[in-house]
């Protein structure tokens, strides 16, 4: 499968990959808040593609230049197991090679599936 991963583009990207986010139901609802498609243009944010069709993406944020935080990462249910989600990951350790990338994770079997250290762990706040 050839998967070609580039940088969101709200103009050519945006439609498709609410189409995904669709497909995972309510527990991504909060994304059809027009803020996430803000916030989509002001993160570090990779689409990925197979034969034309939006199949992943990837949302991080850079802490200044101290960290990564990843803090989406889907992939099409119909194109999962063809290592999408490990390409978008890997896009970032080589477009900033000097900062540590962190997942915020709540599938944390993936992300040690993918040879992931589990550093600490994440508390919602009020």
């Amino acid at each position: 499968m050839n998967i070609e991963i580039r940088a969101y583009d709200r103009s050519k990207d945006h439609d498709e990959l609410l189409e995904i986010i669709k497909s995972e139901g309510e527990e991504w609802k909060e994304y059809f808040d027009p803020k996430y498609q803000e916030v989509l243009e002001q993160s570090i944010t990779y689409v990925a593609y197979s034969e034309k069709k939006l199949c992943g993406y990837s949302r991080s944020i850079n802490d200044h230049g101290l960290y990564i935080w990843v803090i989406d990462l889907l992939v099409d249910k119909k194109y999962r197991g063809n290592s999408i989600g490990k390409k978008l990951m890997e896009c970032l350790l080589t477009n900033y090679p000097n900062q540590d990338v962190f997942v915020m994770s709540d599938v944390d079997e993936y992300y040690q599936k993918l040879g992931y250290k589990k550093e600490g762990s994440i508390f919602k706040v009020g």
